[in-house]
């Protein structure tokens, strides 16, 4: 099988080699969106095995790492490889407005989702003002909290 010889995968094949590409963990390509209620982190990881994928939340940052390996037989040999093997790390600082507690994870096909739900304590509330006279002199405010949505258990 004949491949044709790229001039820049080759450059960059060589600074990889040079300025130790091949250590340390990689990035992986992510999207993070608001959708109502709840952060939607989306990270790409094909071929990665679920079981390796390992998500923390210490404080406020979140990481999340995993491991690809990729097989080689006895007497394989390789014409191209650019799939790389190693570990993959994101770590982001998640900030105050989230509930760290229900946090949760799904891999399918490749792709890594973590829902993030916003705080109760985050959420905009509508405040309520209501007004009535103890007095003709002294009339009072009283302010109650209405929440948009019903807090789930």
């Amino acid at each position: 099988m004949a491949t044709n010889y790229d001039p820049f995968r080759e450059l960059d094949r060589l600074a990889g080699a040079m300025f130790g590409g091949g250590q340390g963990p990689r990035l992986m390509p992510m999207d993070l969106y608001r959708d109502g209620d709840t952060y939607v982190l989306n990270a790409d990881l094909p071929g990665i095995d679920p079981g390796s994928v390992d998500i923390d939340v210490d404080g406020q940052l979140l990481t999340i790492r995993a491991e690809r390996t990729l097989s080689s037989g006895d007497g394989v040999k390789w014409i191209t490889r650019e799939r790389q093997s190693g570990s993959f790390l994101r770590q982001l600082s998640l900030g105050q407005g989230v509930d760290t507690e229900r946090i949760s994870a799904n891999y399918v096909n490749g792709v890594l989702s973590v829902t993030i739900p916003v705080s109760e304590k985050a959420k905009p509330r509508k405040i309520a003002v209501t007004s009535g006279a103890v007095s003709d002199e002294h009339p009072t405010v009283t302010v109650e909290e209405k929440h948009d949505k019903p807090i789930d258990a």
